[in-house]
């Protein structure tokens, strides 16, 4: 296992130019010709900070309560990490398929497809984080020594969106229908994962489930430390309607990243040993 692992990694190394190039390629294919051209890279998040204020402020009316500026930036620090996990496995998934004229002509490591689009969308995703860092000041946040734990957060975000874009692209080669699937679980994943609403919102067993979800705890993980200020190593308890409520276990960063490492050696390992049987199905 550990050598396929290494002979993966040596082979992606030698073929970093490779990987360049094809990420500028997927870079280039997304703004040829496009009307916003780089807008688009800040223009996903918006919508789904828009979409998140409307439903925020649609709970804030019945509940009686009061959206906050600190609500925004809760729902824009999300968003912007949701946003990345839907591109790249919205261009990941079909990498392979896409790509059937490299992928049954030469040789070269498979996993640079997927890939690409990690580092395509990390491109975009720069940008919405420098446009997030402007705006945050607006919004009533402030520099913390909790935002140490962004840097973490982040790698473990880029960690765990990378496997399974490496499981997905590898599955829909085989079983072409996985990418209608992916389409409809992300049209949808956004109402199971927080990104509008705390999981503490949804109750103690329903913010234990919530946080099964390792996209949650990564997010979650943003939000306290950006915005609350929050050392993610020490436990955060809440007051809904006059309960007290779990907000932050340590134990979720544990998890989360546990879950991240398992979830991008796992699918790398199966991508290695299936690759293969790749030009045959393609």
């Amino acid at each position: 296992m550990f050598a396929d692992l290494k002979g993966a990694t040596i082979e992606i190394w030698q073929h970093r130019e490779l990987l360049e190039q094809l990420t500028r390629r997927d870079i280039k294919l997304r703004y040829k010709q496009a009307a916003m051209g780089f807008m688009w890279a800040v223009f996903m998040p918006c919508l789904i900070v828009l979409s998140g204020l409307i439903v925020r402020y649609a709970m804030a009316q019945i509940s009686g309560a009061t959206l906050h500026p600190s609500d925004i930036a809760n729902i824009a620090i999300k968003g912007v990490g949701w946003a990345f996990f839907v591109g790249v496995l919205g261009f990941a998934t079909a990498s392979l398929v896409g790509n059937a004229n490299l992928v049954t002509k030469i040789y070269f490591p498979r996993e640079v497809l997927p890939l690409s689009s990690v580092g395509a969308q990390s491109f975009d995703t720069s940008i919405g984080l420098i446009t997030l860092i402007i705006i945050l000041p607006f919004l009533g946040v402030r520099l913390h020594p909790s935002d140490i734990w962004v840097p973490l957060l982040l790698l473990l975000l880029v960690l765990f969106t990378t496997g399974v874009s490496l499981f997905l692209s590898c599955a829909n080669l085989f079983f072409r229908d996985v990418k209608y699937i992916v389409q409809v679980v992300l049209m949808f994943g956004i109402f199971f994962t927080p990104i509008f609403f705390e999981p503490t919102m949804l109750g103690p067993k329903g913010a234990y489930i919530a946080m099964l979800n390792p996209l949650t705890g990564i997010l979650e993980g943003l939000r306290l430390s950006i915005v609350e200020g929050h050392n993610l190593l020490v436990p955060l308890t809440v007051v809904v309607k006059g309960i007290e409520r779990v907000a932050w276990n340590p134990w979720e960063l544990v998890y989360t990243a546990a879950f991240s490492i398992f979830a991008v050696l796992g699918s790398a390992l199966m991508f290695r040993r299936l690759q293969h049987l790749f030009a045959e199905y393609v």
